[in-house]
Parts: C-alpha cells; sequence; structure tokens
C-alpha cells in the first residue's frame, strides 16, 4: 500500500496534532512528524497544509527572530483549530477501529 496516499488524507490532523503540543515552525512541524515515524512526509506538503490551515481559520501565526538566520514564522493552534482537531481525531478514531475490525482475521491468519 502505498502509505504516501494515506498520509495525504491524514495530514492536517498530524500537523494539527503536532502543534496541539506547543507551537512551531515549519520546519520543526517536519522533524516532530518525521520523528513520529512519518518519514514520507514531505517539506512542501507540511508548508503547504501550514498556509492552508492557517488561511481557513485554524491557526494564528507569529514570527519570532531568530540568531542563526531569518526570522522564523511560528503556528498554534486557536479555537477553531482546536475544535477542528478534536472532530478529526474523533473522526480518525471511528475510521481506525473500523479498518482495525476489519483486518482483525487478516492479522489472525484466518481466511
Amino acid at each position: 500500500m502505498d502509505s504516501t496516499q494515506l498520509l495525504k488524507g491524514v495530514l492536517d490532523l498530524a500537523v494539527l496534532a503536532v502543534l496541539d503540543r506547543n507551537d512551531s515552525y515549519g520546519y520543526d512541524v517536519v522533524r516532530q512528524l518525521r520523528e513520529a515515524g512519518l518519514d514520507d512526509v514531505g517539506d512542501a506538503s507540511v508548508y503547504g497544509t501550514l498556509r492552508r490551515l492557517f488561511k481557513g481559520g485554524a491557526l494564528n501565526s507569529y514570527v519570532v527572530p531568530s540568531e542563526e538566520g531569518p526570522h522564523r514564522k511560528y503556528y498554534g493552534l486557536n479555537d477553531a483549530g482546536r475544535a477542528q482537531l478534536t472532530g478529526s481525531a474523533k473522526t480518525w478514531a471511528a475510521f481506525a477501529h473500523t479498518m482495525n475490525d476489519l483486518l482483525d482475521d487478516v492479522d489472525k491468519g484466518t481466511p
């Protein structure tokens, strides 16, 4: 199964979950997703997701000066983002439960 297709469907949820822990800038979000096991996540996909979520009203942003280079644009959840995260997490949990039930026999090696 192509994990990149699965990732497209859950990238918003994954980014919101990362930002629920703490505000972060783009590359830090990418790093946290990869450390969590989403190795196939692309930089451009995450930056595009951050911009779309911000434009859609789910995120706040602010700029922090950096001593190591250009200023960093941080993103954080606002009330709309938290509501979206909660709703998406419930949808994901229900979907995952259904898939686990469907695959239960496969894991046991029974037809």
